[in-house]
């Protein structure tokens, strides 16, 4: 299960050469195993020719003492090896897990939609499963056939030859499974993660399949995609329990072929009847575990594809070195002439966009739809990074922050909110296990939940369900702007805040925007309505990605807002907006 060969050593293989004295303890523990695997063979060997002639009981007696003791010693040693396999599956998790759901996280921020979904953890899954099964076992076992063909060979050369042609003829067969199983078992994974990805999408969107009636229609494509899936794991098992079907049966044969071939030299008095006994039970385990790695061999197989493909994908994202530890930001935003393209697309979104707030302003973003507005918000808040140009904050490109430490700055409530299984003071926190209640608190009272909150039935240890079902619309909207607000974060970005909103939760909004703006804040406002924008003081007017005004709000306001017969140009753009039907 090497790694395909690259100029630089993958971090799986690093993480697996962390385990590096596991190994060579299994190794010492394989070696001490397959030398006690003898001893079946030589306990024969000694009733036959030395017990049975000389009908010596204590002999025997002590032979069977030997015999229990030395098998005790090897059930002990191979659970000891499986043990230490599968806690090397355990610490090859442990210290990738977080790098891999890092990169699940980052993934879809920079291919957008062409991504594998949550292959990755299935992949580091995989492999772990393989290390934890019987199949390492197997080939750690492999490398002592020789030994076990020299032992019949120094029987006699008739009984080494029959064993070498077994031994031939099963590794032939490792090999041709090896052939016929490397594309299916690839189709079969791809299509497996196609049919998960469908089935979380008809999970996540059920109401919407229900109530318009596409239920049967993607239960049609499952159907396919499952059809297709089973089709090639089908294809797959086929082949490995085909082929591990002839293994054994061929491993029988030879074992029956070697107790032929003994009994041929006992006749012509070239080997004793222990030697006949002995032979057969060595050849049969010297192909032990060739039949053992055939049986394993789907398995392998997964878990060498997944290795391949999870280093290919934690090369393409490497791990970010922490940069150096900026002071907070209390000062400016700086926008300079970014440009903006969607993660896995080439067409600009948002082009040359330019402008600088200071602590204190609100921007409000107003525009048509497609216009590039949330497009603009998420690269000022660094889940999309510009193609050119840079977004500042005190002078400092976003990239110079990691992203937990940016993260404690910013406040972020996007157009579909997600909140997570948990309680309302969790998702408030944004899960932090040290946050204070006082914190939680004086977030949801400048959301203007507060109240709503305490008259839930735990209040603020309510649990929401996951994707907040608990929740209405609104409820979830104004959480989510209590998570944006906790911490004072010193740059809040709110895109469309207020479309599931009622008066109420136009009231306060505001307030909330506000509150924040006297404290230093700034605040972005992504809005349809002119409500939205109530508590700012500076607007942005854009347009086809590009910035068709920018400045105080009552100035830009205005300009946009001019009689069609003044400016019939201004006047197109503001009532593509939307602006003028407030």
């Amino acid at each position: 299960m090497a790694a395909a060969p690259h100029v630089r050593q993958s971090e799986l293989s690093d993480a697996l050469r962390g385990c590096r004295s596991a190994f060579i303890g299994v190794g010492v523990m394989s070696c001490i195993i397959n030398l006690l695997y003898l001893t079946g063979s030589i306990f024969m060997l000694e009733v036959y020719d030395r017990v049975l002639p000389s009908r010596s009981v204590p002999t025997l007696i002590g032979l069977i003492i030997i015999a229990a003791a030395l098998y005790a010693a090897q059930g002990a040693l191979d659970m000891i090896r499986s043990r230490i396999l599968g806690r090397i599956g355990t610490a090859l998790d442990e210290s990738l897990n977080a790098r891999v759901f890092d990169t699940v996280v980052r993934l879809p921020l920079s291919v957008g939609g062409r991504n594998e979904g949550l292959q990755p953890l299935r992949d580091l899954d995989n492999i772990r499963s393989f290390l934890g099964s019987q199949g390492p076992g197997a080939f750690f076992d492999l490398p002592w056939l020789p030994l076990y063909l020299a032992i019949c060979f120094a029987f006699h050369v008739m009984l080494g030859v029959t064993a070498l042609v077994g031994a031939v003829i099963l590794v032939t067969l490792t090999l041709i499974t090896e052939y016929l199983t490397r594309t299916p078992a690839k189709e079969a994974m791809g299509l497996a993660a196609r049919r998960n990805d469908l089935a979380t999408a008809s999970r996540r969107n059920a109401e919407v399949l229900v109530a318009m009636g596409m239920t049967g229609r993607l239960m049609q494509r499952w159907s396919e995609t499952n059809e297709k899936y089973l089709a090639g794991n089908q294809r797959a098992s086929d082949v490995v329990g085909g082929l591990g079907a002839i293994a054994k049966v061929l491993r029988m044969m030879l074992q029956s072929a070697v107790l032929a071939v003994g009994a041929y030299l006992v006749i012509h008095q070239e080997a004793t009847a222990g030697i006949i006994i002995a032979g057969s039970i060595l050849s049969a385990r010297a192909l032990a575990p060739v039949d053992l790695a055939i049986a394993h061999w789907k398995s392998f197989v997964a878990a060498r594809q997944s290795w391949h493909r999870l280093s290919q994908l934690l090369q393409t994202m490497p791990q970010r070195s922490a940069p150096t530890l900026l002071q907070p930001p209390v000062g400016k935003l700086s926008v300079e002439a970014i440009s903006i393209v969607a993660p896995g697309d080439q067409k600009a979104i948002v082009q040359d966009v330019s402008f600088a707030l200071s602590a204190g302003n609100g921007l409000g973003i107003i525009g048509p739809s497609a216009s590039g507005k949330s497009s603009l918000v998420r690269a000022l808040v660094g889940v999309w990074r510009p193609v050119r140009g840079h977004v500042r904050l005190d002078g400092a490109a976003l990239d110079q922050w990691s992203t937990d430490e940016l993260g404690r700055h910013i406040g972020y409530l996007p157009q579909d909110v997600e909140l997570f299984a948990g309680s309302v003071a969790q998702n408030i926190s944004r899960f932090d296990p040290q946050a204070s209640p006082d914190g939680i608190i004086a977030a949801a009272q400048e959301a203007g939940v507060h109240d709503m909150i305490i008259k839930m039935r735990e209040g603020y240890d309510t649990q929401i369900g996951e994707q907040g079902a608990a929740l209405s619309a609104g409820q979830a909207q104004r959480v989510a702007l209590a998570r944006a607000l906790y911490g004072n974060p010193f740059l809040i970005v709110l895109d469309e805040p207020n479309s599931n909103l009622d008066t109420e939760g136009d009231e306060a909004l505001s307030r909330a925007v506000r509150s924040a703006r006297a404290r230093g804040a700034i605040v972005v406002v992504v809005a349809h309505r002119p409500i939205g924008i109530e508590a700012v003081d500076q607007v942005l007017v854009m347009k086809d990605g590009r910035a068709q005004a920018f400045g105080p709000k009552e100035t830009v306001l205005a300009q946009v807002l001019q009689p069609r017969v003044t400016t019939p140009a201004p006047i197109k753009i503001v009532s593509e907006a939307g602006v003028t039907k407030a």
